[in-house]
This record gives C-alpha cells, structure tokens and sequence, in this order.
C-alpha cells in the first residue's frame, strides 16, 4: 500500500521564531492524526530549530533545496552531509521555481536526486508543465521527459524510495487547480511512465503529489483518486488550523 504523504512547501516564508510558533501549534493539531505522513519543508536558517520543535511528533521536516555534492566551492550552497546532520529527513528537488528562476536541468536535478539517495534523505521530485505546454498538448511529453531524466540511473529499489510532486505550473500560487478528474488522469500518466522505467511492482509503491493549489476545500476530491497519494501545499500550509484540514482530508 502506498504511503500518503502531505507535504508544506513554506518557499521563502517564516522567520526562526515564526517557524517555531507554527509548527508548535500544527505538532499539537496533528497529535492523533494517522495513516498520513506530514512533512514540513521550512526555510534552510530555520531547518534546525524545525527538526528539534517537531520532536515526539509525526510531523518531520524537508529542505527547500540541496546541492548534489558532499562540500566544496559552492558559495551559498546546502549539501545533503550538512542536512542530515541536523535531522532533516525530506528533501524537496526539481520544484518549478528553481528550474524557471534558478535555471535547473534536469541533469543536474537528477544529481540532487542521487546525493540525497546516497545520504539517506528521500527526495521529492517536482515535475509539471507551463500552461503554454498544456495548451500545445504537450503535458504527457514534458512530464515524461522530466520523470525519465530526473530519475536516470536509479534501480527500481531506488526509485521507490523517490516521492514524485506532479505540479502543473499553471496552478502554483494562481489559485487555479485541475479538476480531480483532470489531475489523476495525469497521474495515471506519470504512473504508467514509471511502470516502463522500474517495472508495475516499484511505480505500484512510488507516491506521486498533486501540486497544483491543493487546499483546504478541493483536497478531499483530489486525494480521493486512485494515483494521487497526497499533496505538495503552498500557500495552504503556511496557517497551521487551516493545514490541518488538508492533513486530515488525506488520513485514512
């Protein structure tokens, strides 16, 4: 059985003192809440005091971003040595704001994906389309080219340790979202994509998120579709009472 997983993407929100508040008040919200995982990915200055205000709580915490190597010359860099070190367990890679502002490939994506598989944290890999590729019909083309190129190289025990984010760019931050029907149908897209790559066994036990504007009033329909095993929330998980509401819709 899949896991379902409800991940917050706090982008470059929230100070230490207001990392702390809010997940002080989401660790109590979820106390008792089960069959979901929540996962918190809060700014890289506030990771530590993240990890260590969610102890003894189901809730755990993913950085934004990584660089794919252990130390080196890269100013301004995280690497994964440094992530695990202090408890982070998530790492999201791939996120359409880093591959649009930051010009990510999706070679040097799939590096990400390979350091963080190496030291132990479980990637997150982000993948979707502009709205000028699902108006042009390109959608399945795009996906699949990120799916197979950011997922290059794994062994199917590898790549089931890989959570997938489908996030049609088009619906981040716009208040937009695909239709339930419209999103597990591209779910259903990606499914089979990783099927071919690692076989019907590992992709049948691969999470794939919906990333597109999930809240706290079209979660329960979307988390209802047979491919959509939860969701990668922005803005929504910023406000801990309304949060909750999407961990909730996702508990089975």
């Amino acid at each position: 059985m899949r896991k379902t997983i409800i991940a917050g993407n706090w982008k470059m929100n929230k100070t230490v003192a207001e990392t702390k508040a809010t997940l002080s008040e989401l660790k109590e919200l979820t106390n008792g809440v089960e069959g979901v995982e929540i996962v918190i990915g809060a700014p890289f200055t506030a990771l530590e005091s993240a990890v260590k205000t969610v102890e003894g709580s189901n809730v755990a915490i993913a950085a934004q971003n990584m660089h794919p190597k252990d130390s080196g010359a890269y100013t301004g860099e995280i690497s994964p040595v440094m992530l695990k070190e202090i408890g982070v367990k998530y790492v999201i890679l791939g996120h359409s704001e880093r591959r649009e502002y930051f010009h990510e490939s999706n070679a040097f994506i799939n590096e990400k994906v390979k350091a963080a598989l190496a030291h132990d944290l479980i990637p997150i890999l982000c993948i979707g389309e502009k709205l000028e590729e699902r108006e042009s019909g390109k959608t399945s083309e795009v996906n699949e080219k990120q799916i197979r190129e950011g997922l290059a190289g794994l062994t199917p025990e590898e790549a089931v340790k890989v959570v997938v984010a489908y996030e049609p760019v088009w619906a981040i931050g716009t208040g937009k979202t695909a239709t339930p029907e419209m999103a597990e149908e591209t779910h259903k897209e990606i499914r089979d994509v990783l099927i071919a790559m690692f076989g019907a066994e590992a992709a049948s036990e691969m999470t794939i998120q919906y990333g597109g504007s999930m809240n706290a009033k079209n979660a329960a329909e979307l988390l209802a579709m047979e491919n959509i095993d939860g969701g990668l929330v922005g803005g929504a998980s910023l406000d801990a009472p309304t949060f909750i509401q999407v961990i909730k819709a996702g508990a089975r």
